[in-house]
């Protein structure tokens, strides 16, 4: 790992911010490092509101939405809530469908067969509308570059509303409505929604426009929450306020289906990353190994004993997923040593047996061994079909743009991406791929970094300290957990490699004669030699919370020593 030191903000700054918050340099140091430098803007982070959300019709087209769904609605017409089969599609699906069947019957949901329709807007699922009598489809996380789609609905009196977070293409579709804060022509203050997020502000507006509150809406922020954890979006703006408050309807209120999913968890609160790896994989596991269906259907059950039954199966599912990533890891892994391509720039393998349901994820854990930019193929009908993942600070998307004469369609962020192409263009796709990032990634994009908000020293590390830090949560993109680093640091005779294979490290620290520190560095067992024999080295760590017999201290999360 290399190592990256924030830049420290000016003295004067620190001080000033400090004085007016009545808090430690430190504490102001960081907060001016999230871009938080004066007091309104500091009471706004650690008291967010619901009222501080921004006006729903300040997103374009955001009127014609309302007025289109409204007018259905007075004309008896069947409306289908149309979406993704991802963790962010079904919640979004799950969010509107269940607002709208609150005062209106009519609705049925849509999520698209991950293997027979593949990603968006499909034609199965237009023909599905027509034949049903379904005059409206609100597409959720999808659909801003479906314009042949759109099109095709048109020409069977089906009227489109599109809810997207995605980059839109040069044209927009020919829909009633384009929701997308990243549409040029869109003037919305907050342009890091993710799908659900949309699907929030067009309910939000639908409710201002029925006479409701802020506060009706609460019960749905749970879904908004689940997204936003899962999407990995930053965790800043609109974004912070609804999953502070989503994540305090999941521990006291959530609906009965993420209840059934959490119930066996023995925690006092689950944090946004208990989201990430708990409640989220579970959603996602649906969608992956049978249909996404099932996560919508668990996801709108009122009926607690019924969401268990659901819970029930989709941990089945989510096990399968487990096992099936981990036996193609082992097999992508094994196809780059055979192909000897451990030096290259990207890493791009393929297997036309492979599980579509887990490439993304077997990319992810590829890009954890080669830290680089990775795409995993697999066969899907007559083509072939990709997960991207990339590294931080290399836009993967651009990147495929560059070689689109070789793909059939793709579509995603800067850090994860999905693509299908011909299978005689697989070749050239992947040494085209290689060739553009060989060209523009920058070598020490190549090599993991450890980004450290700041050096301190033991002494400054207190459980007051802990209680401020407690209150930056939700941490996320662009509001990380911060990390600290200090030097000069012993182990004091206690460390050693546990777990199963001795893979992770168990310390006890100080600094000088400073106060000691228990300490863990998970994955860091190899490190041991390093620390041993009181020899001096620095520490990166971040500061947790450790309870235990019910008492409560300071523990060390290590990231790296050197």
């Amino acid at each position: 790992m290399r190592w990256n030191l924030k830049p420290q903000p000016q003295e004067n700054l620190v001080v000033q911010l400090a004085t007016q918050l009545n808090v430690d340099p430190l504490v102001a140091s960081l907060l001016i490092q999230r871009n938080i430098t004066t007091y309104e803007e500091a009471k706004l982070f650690f008291r967010p509101q619901l009222e501080q959300l921004h006006n729903p019709y300040l997103m374009q087209d955001m009127d014609k939405a309302v007025a289109r769904i409204e007018k259905a609605i007075a004309n008896q017409e069947n409306i289908l809530v149309f979406g993704d089969y991802d963790v962010d599609g079904t919640t979004a699906v799950s969010l509107v469908s269940s607002y709208l069947r609150s005062f209106y019957p009519n609705v049925a949901t849509y999520i698209p067969d991950r293997y027979d329709e593949g990603y968006g807007i499909s034609y199965k699922g237009i023909d599905f509308a027509d034949d049903n009598d379904f005059s409206l489809i609100i597409a959720l996380d999808c659909g801003i570059k479906s314009i042949d789609h759109v099109a095709y609905a048109k020409a069977k009196s089906i009227d489109f509303i599109i809810c997207d977070h995605h980059r839109p293409g040069e044209n927009l579709p020919q829909a009633v409505a384009v929701l997308d804060p990243k549409r040029s022509d869109c003037t919305y203050p907050y342009d890091e929604l993710c799908g659900c997020g949309v699907g929030f502000k067009l309910i939000q507006a639908l409710a201002q426009n029925r006479g409701e509150t802020i506060a009706d809406l609460i019960p749905y922020l749970d879904l908004v929450a689940t997204a936003i954890a899962a999407d990995i979006v930053p965790i800043t703006g609109e974004n912070r306020i609804l999953a502070k408050f989503g994540l305090e309807v999941i521990n006291a209120n959530p609906r009965p289906g993420i209840k059934a999913l959490i119930q066996n968890i023995k925690k006092k609160a689950l944090t946004i990353n208990d989201v990430v790896f708990i409640i989220a994989p579970r959603i996602n596991a649906a969608g992956r190994i049978k249909h996404g269906n099932h996560a919508v259907e668990l996801l709108t059950e009122f009926n607690l004993e019924q969401a268990e039954q659901f819970a029930s199966e989709i941990e089945g599912y989510n096990v399968d997923r487990k096992d099936l990533d981990k036996k193609i890891t082992v097999e992508a892994l094994a196809q780059i040593e055979q192909n000897n391509e451990k030096d290259k720039f990207t890493t791009v393998v393929y297997n036309e047996n492979w599980h579509k349901g887990v490439i993304g994820i077997v990319a992810s854990r590829l890009t954890e061994t080669y830290y680089r930019p990775t795409l995993v193929f697999t066969k899907s009908g007559d083509k072939l079909a990709a997960s991207a993942r990339s590294v931080k600070d290399f836009d993967v998307y651009n990147a495929l743009e560059k070689c689109s004469e070789h793909l059939e369609q793709f579509g995603g962020h800067m850090y994860a991406a999905g693509m299908t192409l011909r299978e005689e263009n697989y070749l050239l796709f992947k040494n085209a791929f290689e060739k553009v990032v060989q060209e523009t990634i920058h070598p020490d994009l190549l090599i993991p970094e450890l980004t450290i908000d700041a050096e301190i020293d033991f002494t400054d590390i207190s459980p007051k300290l802990l209680r401020i830090l407690k209150q930056f949560e939700p941490f996320g993109p662009e509001n990380m957990s911060p990390v600290f680093m200090t030097q000069n640091v012993v182990d004091t005779g206690y460390a050693k490699a546990i777990g199963q294979n001795e893979e992770h490290l168990k310390l006890f620290v100080k600094q000088n004669n400073s106060e000691g520190f228990g300490a863990i560095g998970f994955g860091l067992g190899k490190k041991l030699s390093r620390v041993s024999n009181r020899k001096p080295f620095q520490m990166a760590y971040g500061i947790d919370e450790n309870e235990y017999n019910g008492v409560i201290s300071v523990q060390l999360r290590v990231k790296d020593v050197l």
